[in-house]
């Protein structure tokens, strides 16, 4: 699927919101990518889960293992595109793990699937899980990735990340968008005072 394609799933579905978010990575921005307004559509769902599918059929996943809530949805179109089985992490006590009689075996590969990956950090807590099951991750995918934009200088990739990799595993993505985001301290949004929302599931009990 062309970049272009994605940009307008968001675009016509008002997916990209503008306002002040504090979004799941603990970052402040100024534009929000609200992915369920486009994968409430089963049609635009199993779109992009298909073309994801594609990016992600040369690493030969067993199944798809996906954070929740975010990833969820995109990770059950993308099992569908590969034919194989998708499963989620659910934090327990604030930390991932797999639940409702989920398991992998080891040595299973995995592709591991969000929505959108800002830092990283959810990606990296599933990686953990798959480690401590024994199963082995050959990719990682998203919807759109935002970690490419520099701000202040300083990349929001970890320094061992390139665009195509997080924490040495292939990541593939549909769009990479250049959104800003900063640190609650240097957010210039807090400093004039913009009311805060807080969309992101990671935030709900808050």
């Amino acid at each position: 699927m062309d970049p272009n394609a994605v940009r307008r799933h968001f675009d016509e579905t008002g997916a990209l919101l503008m306002g002040h978010f504090r979004l799941s990575s603990g970052l402040h921005s100024d534009r929000y990518l609200q992915c369920a307004k486009v994968l409430m559509w089963p049609g635009r769902a199993e779109a992009l889960g298909t073309a994801l599918a594609a990016k992600l059929a040369p690493f030969s996943p067993a199944a798809v293992v996906s954070p929740a809530l975010g990833g969820v949805i995109i990770g059950q179109e993308v099992g569908r595109g590969l034919g194989i089985r998708a499963i989620f992490t659910e934090r327990v006590d604030g930390v991932f793990a797999l639940r409702r009689g989920f398991a992998l075996e080891s040595g299973e590969r995995i592709a591991v699937i969000e929505d959108v990956v800002t830092t990283g950090r959810s990606t990296r807590e599933v990686l953990a899980v798959l480690q401590s099951s024994g199963a082995v991750a050959v990719a990682c995918g998203a919807i759109i990735d935002r970690r490419t934009l520099a701000v202040g200088g300083i990349d929001r990739r970890a320094a061992s990340e390139t665009p195509d990799f997080v924490d040495g595993i292939p990541f593939r993505t549909l769009l990479a968008l250049d959104v800003p985001a900063w640190e609650p301290a240097a957010c210039p949004l807090c400093a004039k005072g913009v009311a805060l929302d807080a969309p992101g599931s990671r935030h709900l009990k808050a």
